[in-house]
């Protein structure tokens, strides 16, 4: 069983979202319910979480360049 929420995301992914496939869509719904509980589970504060998703992001490629192309389309 499971229950709606709202999460805002840029347009580019809500777009990328509702092009693929219905199985694929509840994949992502799962995985992203596992990384929400884990976060709200967390003991770590706001800022080690963001800390912790940067190093991540960065090491996958992710520039300050790139973040501010993202973040200056919404």
């Amino acid at each position: 069983m499971t229950e709606a929420i709202i999460i805002h995301v840029s347009p580019e992914v809500a777009r990328v979202y509702q092009s693929i496939s219905q199985e694929r869509q509840r994949q992502l719904e799962a995985l992203l319910s596992l990384k929400l509980m884990e976060a709200l589970e967390s003991e770590s504060t706001l800022e080690e979480v963001m800390n912790e998703l940067s190093r991540r992001a960065q090491q996958r490629g992710l520039t300050p360049e790139i973040l501010e192309s993202i973040l200056q389309e919404n």
